[in-house]
C-alpha cells in the first residue's frame, strides 16, 4: 500500500495544493503581497540562470533549430488553442454567460507560460533546451498576436480599435518582462556555463529545488492576488465550477493534443514532453496585464477568472504529469 501511494501521491503536488488553499483563505495586506511579487519574480530570474548555467551552448542551439518542435509549439499554442477556444465558448456561453464565455476564448489565445512550462519539462526529463526557446518565442510572438487576436475574437468587449496605445505599451511591457526576467538571466547563465556548467548538471537536486520553489512561489502569489483583488466575489460558486470542468476538458483535448501530435509527427520521447509541456499551458503572468490594457475594467474582471482557474489547474495537473513521465524515464 505504501508502495502504490508513493508511486502515485507526490509529496510535491500535496504540498502544491496546500499552497493553493492557503492563498485562497488566507488575507495577505497589500505591503505583504508585493514582498510575494518581489520573491516570485527574483525566484523566476535564479531559475533561467540555473538553466543558463546547466544547459550547454550546444543544446540551445539544438532547441532553436528544432524546426518541427517549435512549429508544434506555435500551432498548438495559436492555432488549435483558440480554434478549440472559440468552439468551447461559442458552445458553454448559455450555461456561464458572455463574460466567462469571453474569458473562455481570451484565455485560448494567450502565450505559452514559460517558467512552469520549462520547469515541468526539467521534471520530466524531457528536452529543455526546445521546451526554453519554444516558450520564449510563443511569449515575444503573443506580445503582437494575442492583441490582435484579442481585438479581432473580442471587439465587443474590448471596446478599442487596433493601434490602440494600450495596446502597444502592454506589448512593450511584456517584451521588457521577457527580456529582463528570462533572456538576460538565461544569457548570463550561458556565459557562466563554461566554468560552471559540469558542477551544476552533477547536481539534480539543485535544478529540481529551484524548478519547484519557483512553482510553489508563483501558485501562492497569483492566488493571493487574485484574492486580495476580490475577483472570486464577482462570480458565483456555481460559475466557478463550471469554468473548472470547462478548464479541465480543454486541458484534457489539449494534452492529448501535444502528446499524440508529438507522435504523429515522430518526436523523440524528450520532444514530445517539451510539445506537451510548452502547447497545453497558458501564461497567467501575461494574460492578467494583457486583459487589463486591452479590456474595460468591469469586463477584464470577469475575463481574469477563467485564465485564473485554468493556470492553477494546468500547474496541478501537470505536476502529475511530470512526476508521472520522470518515473517512466
Amino acid at each position: 500500500m505504501r508502495a502504490v501511494l508513493a508511486r502515485w501521491v507526490d509529496p510535491f503536488v500535496v504540498t502544491l495544493f496546500a499552497v493553493l488553499v492557503l492563498g485562497l483563505l488566507a488575507p495577505v495586506p497589500a505591503g505583504a503581497q508585493r514582498v510575494v511579487e518581489v520573491v516570485a519574480d527574483l525566484a523566476v530570474t535564479v531559475l533561467f540562470l540555473v538553466y543558463g548555467m546547466r544547459l550547454s551552448t550546444r543544446e540551445v542551439w539544438a532547441g532553436l533549430r528544432n524546426v518541427r518542435l517549435q512549429g508544434a509549439i506555435l500551432a498548438s499554442t495559436y492555432v488549435v488553442f483558440p480554434l478549440l477556444g472559440f468552439l468551447v465558448a461559442w458552445a458553454v456561453a448559455p450555461l456561464v454567460g458572455a463574460g466567462l464565455a469571453a474569458g473562455v476564448l481570451f484565455l485560448s489565445v494567450l502565450p505559452s507560460t514559460v517558467q512552469s512550462s520549462v520547469a515541468f519539462t526539467s521534471v520530466a526529463r524531457g528536452n529543455v533546451a526546445g521546451a526554453i526557446c519554444g516558450a520564449t518565442v510563443s511569449n515575444v510572438l503573443g506580445m503582437l498576436v494575442t492583441p490582435l487576436l484579442v481585438l479581432w475574437l473580442l471587439s465587443d468587449a474590448a471596446g478599442a480599435a487596433p493601434g490602440d496605445a494600450g495596446e502597444v505599451v502592454g506589448g512593450l511591457g511584456g517584451l521588457r518582462t521577457v527580456l529582463l526576467q528570462l533572456l538576460v538571466p538565461f544569457v548570463v547563465g550561458q556565459l557562466l556555463q563554461p566554468w560552471v556548467g559540469g558542477w551544476v548538471r552533477a547536481r539534480r537536486w539543485l535544478t529540481l529545488g529551484v524548478d519547484r520553489g519557483t512553482i510553489l512561489v508563483v501558485v501562492f502569489g497569483a492566488v493571493a492576488a487574485a484574492s486580495s483583488a476580490g475577483v472570486w466575489a464577482s462570480v458565483s460558486g456555481w460559475a466557478v465550477v463550471a469554468v473548472l470542468g470547462v478548464s479541465a476538458v480543454m486541458l484534457a483535448v489539449m494534452l492529448a493534443a501535444t502528446w499524440w501530435g508529438g507522435a504523429a509527427l515522430r518526436l523523440p520521447h524528450e520532444d514530445r514532453v517539451a510539445l506537451l509541456m510548452c502547447g497545453s499551458k497558458k501564461s497567467l503572468a501575461t494574460g492578467l496585464p494583457m486583459a487589463s490594457v486591452l479590456l474595460p475594467v468591469a469586463v477584464a474582471g470577469v475575463v481574469a477568472v477563467p485564465v485564473i482557474v485554468f493556470h492553477q489547474l494546468q500547474l496541478m495537473v501537470c505536476a502529475v504529469l511530470a512526476r508521472r513521465l520522470a518515473l517512466r524515464a
